[in-house]
């Protein structure tokens, strides 16, 4: 089973939080379910070329159909044609979007929470805030802590607390709400105030 790391104030280790033991038994491919899914939703679906009825030119047919000893043509906008429209290029209507159904999406978010778990990545703290509102101050945690990058979910974000942590490049501040299993993958670390997992606990 395995257990998130309790930090108290000064972010020093007091202890361990054990999480569930179904989220041992979750299967990894929710995970990719989720992931796939979601970058899938951030493809911008530009993606656009003109076909033989868009491209300009054409309307005479460029020579006679026999006796010249060529092969025919119809118009000059054919997909053969330099300068012609493209045949089956993609068009800007495509539809990326991958369904993934709300259990799935729970137990990815629980799959991924576990991981970061058992690589000692998962802290808890009873309450994460910066008063001073100041960037250093911010800073200092992720130092503190000693990891690379992290994500950081509060039960509600402050207006200080925010601006100190928005121009950090190797951290995210992000509420509840907005937590998901791919934010949860993306970085290294999670950093996650007690009521937010234990509500996360609760529902699994």
């Amino acid at each position: 089973m395995s257990s998130a790391i309790v930090l108290n104030e000064k972010l020093e280790n007091v202890g361990a939080l054990a999480l569930p033991a179904s989220f041992e038994e979750i299967h990894s491919h929710n995970l990719y379910l989720y992931v796939k899914s979601y970058q899938a939703a951030l493809r911008s679906n530009t993606a656009n070329t003109k076909t033989k009825g868009d491209v300009s030119g054409g309307g005479k047919k460029p020579w006679a159909q026999k006796g010249r000893g060529g092969a025919r043509a119809g118009s000059r906008r054919s997909p053969v044609w330099v300068g012609g429209g493209a045949a089956f290029g993609p068009k800007a209507n495509r539809n990326y979007d991958l369904k993934v159904n709300k259990k799935q999406k729970k137990l990815a978010l629980e799959f991924a929470l576990n991981e970061k778990a058992a690589n000692n990545a998962l802290f808890v703290v009873d309450s994460l805030s910066v008063e001073s509102g100041k960037t250093k101050d911010a800073a200092k945690i992720i130092k503190t802590l000693g990891t690379r990058d992290a994500l950081i979910v509060k039960e509600l974000v402050d207006e200080k607390t925010l601006l100190a942590f928005r121009n950090i490049q190797n951290c995210y501040l992000v509420e509840s709400n907005e937590l998901n299993a791919y934010l949860a993958t993306a970085f290294y670390a999670v950093i996650i105030e007690k009521s937010v997992l234990e509500t996360i606990t609760k529902e699994g």
